[in-house]
Order: structure tokens, then C-alpha cells, then sequence
């Protein structure tokens, strides 16, 4: 076994052929190297000539994008590609938490998720134990971070139910600013949305997501808030389907809709910010400096497009008349002339190789209907060519 291993190639690739998407068994990513079959990786393991993490490996271990790999002490690297970002929406009851360790053993949110494989889910934003509505899951980090952060300002949209009514200044005081102990808090839109007694519901948007932010800013006025349910987050709004403790699972053109929402691109399979445009380029022609464009800018020159052919059926097609034959030898009379004119009309409509095309090409329907109104024959001939 021994003078098998030192037959094979110890001359490696740097990197892998293969693009991976998800850990893989170590003899397939060597084989991916281009050393041999997968049988003789698995002798190069057993023969202790490749490590993983500074230790030796074994059969059947996975390596994945943060392992180290070393062939006769040379690494090896192996290319993995982000995971396919999927989003969850869930319907969040009151009486859970949005954490995945609780001293007190109270119920989670995250026993709710389906697993993930070679993943985990990171909750986008969170809510109280007594605040129930939309609540967002993804496995990609990045787009989670858009979403969280407070400089790129997602909008979050709620509905509260406070005891008591909200007079105009404090509406106005709302929208203008209230001071908290973190700094001051604005709402950008503020709508009644009714109520009967003593409880009264308004739609309330905000740009950040404090700890208790909105429960802080109606106590700051001296309202408490009886109930409290999140609507909206960014672009994804709570499907009315969705009952209490129901997850949903968006779909890609959703999930590309809320990358995009937030200034990411998605490229494959991965999430990655969005490139800036290239600048115009700048071309030199005999009359002086003339710009290009880089594809998007109104400088550049619209493309020519090939013209367009007509095709006419000859079975249903009416030919142009022709002049009556003169007997050989006879000269035409100015009668003879007058009685079988020439018909230029149906000669550029259908007629030789000239403004559109070959011969017996259609003309276009703008065109034609301009030598209709010329041509009162022209009825007549479509009528019989239809009967």
C-alpha cells in the first residue's frame, strides 16, 4: 500500500475543478483534484498523506468551505459558493420568544422552523414575548444585516391597540420626534384605524427596531399599549392566509424581489452588494471626441434593427391589372392608353423589388391604408379576395 501511495502524482492542483455547494466527502473533492478515482483517495487517506485541520483524516470524513486541506503537506483548496439565500415568514403567536436559549424554559420561535441542512436560521429582527405578527428567517447573513441595520432604514409597519385616544399634538409630536432614553424616535406615517371604547387601533411605520420601541414610544405620551402586532417588514407584507403559528416558505422571484428591495444582486447562488456602473467611454471620430455610454445612459446610440418581411399569401393576393396585349405591329393610341393606364399603385404594393423588399411582399398596415384612400378600387378587390 505504501509503494501505492508514492506511485501517485505528488504534484497538486491549488484548487478544485469543482465548485462545490455543500460539504462533501474528502476522497470526492480530491478526485476533483484530478489525482485519480475515488478507491485510490481512499488509499492516499489511509496511507496518512492527507490532512484536514493540521490532523489526519479518515475515511468517509466531509470537508467543508472552512477546512483546511493539505496533500503531502501542500494545501488544497476547495471552492464552495454561498448557500441558496431562502427567507421564512412566520406568523408569530404571543407567549414565544426569539431565542434559541431560555433560562426559564419558555416556549421558542425556532421550534417552530423546519431544519436546515449544513445551516442555521438567523432571525431577522425580533419581537417581544407579548408581541405577535410578521417575523422573518433567512440563512443568508448578509441580506439579514440589510435588513437589521438601522442606516439602510427598512420600514416596519404595526398595528396598536392603545387605551385611549391620541389628541392632535400628540399626533404631531409622533411624527415630528419623541425623546427616549436611546435618542429620539419619529413615526414616518401615523393612520386612525378606528376602535369602539376605551381601545383604539392606529397603523404606526417606523425605520428602526429598538428593544420595546414602539410599547416605548405611546408610553412616552402617557398611553398604554394593550396590543401590539407587526404587519409589515420592508417589502413582505403578513399574508391574510397566514394563521398564528403558521410558516411559510417564500418563493424565488419573492426572495429576488426582497434582495433587490435592499441593494443586493444575486448572482447564481450567492448574494453579494451591487456593482456600481461603468463609466461612459469615450470614443475619438473624425468631427471630434464622441461618447459611448456603458449600456445605460441616454448617450449611447440605439441599436438598428433589421427590417421586418412581410409575407403575402399569392392564393388570396389580387395582382395588379395588366394593360390589355396590342396586336404585334400595331402602335397604341392615346385610347388604348386611356382605357388600360398603368398601375403604379398596385406595382409598389405588390409588385418588383423596390420600397419593401422583393417582389410580391406586403406592405406595411399604415402605408396600405394611405393607397386605399388613394385607390377606390381597392375595396372592391379585398372584398372579392375575402369572398
Amino acid at each position: 500500500m505504501q509503494r501505492f501511495a508514492e506511485s501517485l502524482p505528488t504534484r497538486i492542483k491549488k484548487t478544485t475543478d469543482e465548485v462545490f455547494s455543500e460539504p462533501q466527502r474528502l476522497h470526492k473533492v480530491l478526485a476533483s483534484c484530478g489525482f485519480g478515482s475515488r478507491r485510490a483517495m481512499e488509499e492516499l487517506i489511509v496511507a496518512g498523506r492527507i490532512t484536514v485541520n493540521r490532523m489526519p483524516a479518515e475515511i468517509g470524513q466531509k470537508v467543508g468551505p472552512g477546512d483546511e486541506v493539505r496533500i503531502n503537506g501542500e494545501p488544497v483548496k476547495i471552492r464552495f459558493t454561498e448557500p441558496q439565500p431562502r427567507v421564512l415568514l412566520y406568523h408569530k403567536p404571543s407567549g414565544e420568544i426569539v431565542s434559541r436559549d431560555d433560562p426559564e424554559g419558555r416556549a421558542s420561535v425556532f421550534d417552530r422552523l423546519p431544519p436546515i441542512r449544513d445551516a442555521k436560521w438567523i432571525s431577522i429582527g425580533r419581537l417581544d414575548f407579548n408581541t405577535e405578527g410578521l417575523l422573518l428567517f433567512t440563512n443568508s447573513g448578509e441580506l439579514a444585516n440589510r435588513l437589521m441595520h438601522p442606516r439602510y432604514e427598512v420600514e416596519r409597519e404595526y398595528a396598536v391597540r392603545v387605551m385611549g385616544e391620541l389628541n392632535e399634538a400628540q399626533i404631531q409630536e409622533l411624527k415630528t420626534g419623541v425623546e427616549l432614553e436611546d435618542g429620539p424616535v419619529r413615526c414616518e406615517k401615523l393612520l386612525d384605524g378606528g376602535g369602539e371604547g376605551a381601545n383604539r387601533w392606529y397603523h404606526v411605520t417606523i425605520k428602526e427596531g429598538r428593544n420595546r420601541e414602539v410599547r416605548r414610544l405611546f408610553e412616552a405620551l402617557g398611553l398604554m399599549v394593550s396590543r401590539l402586532i407587526r404587519t409589515r417588514y420592508g417589502v413582505v407584507s403578513m399574508p391574510s392566509v397566514a394563521k398564528r403559528g403558521d410558516v411559510l416558505e417564500l418563493e424565488k422571484t419573492e426572495v429576488a424581489t426582497l434582495i433587490k428591495s435592499v441593494g443586493l444582486k444575486m448572482s447564481g447562488s450567492a448574494v453579494g452588494k451591487t456593482p456600481d456602473k461603468a463609466p461612459e467611454k469615450i470614443a475619438r471620430t473624425p468631427f471630434g471626441k464622441k461618447r459611448i455610454g456603458n449600456g445605460s445612459t441616454p448617450t449611447e446610440a440605439p441599436k438598428k434593427t433589421k427590417g421586418v418581411r412581410f409575407k403575402v399569401d399569392r392564393k388570396q393576393t389580387p395582382h395588379s391589372p395588366k394593360p390589355d396585349a396590342l396586336p404585334l405591329g400595331e402602335v397604341p393610341t392615346d385610347e388604348s392608353k386611356t382605357a388600360a393606364p398603368h398601375d403604379t399603385t398596385s406595382r409598389h404594393r405588390f409588385g418588383r423589388r423596390g420600397l419593401f423588399g422583393r417582389k410580391n411582399q406586403k406592405q406595411p398596415k399604415h402605408q396600405a391604408s394611405e393607397v386605399r384612400d388613394q385607390d377606390p378600387g381597392s375595396d372592391v378587390r379585398d372584398q372579392e379576395s375575402e369572398a
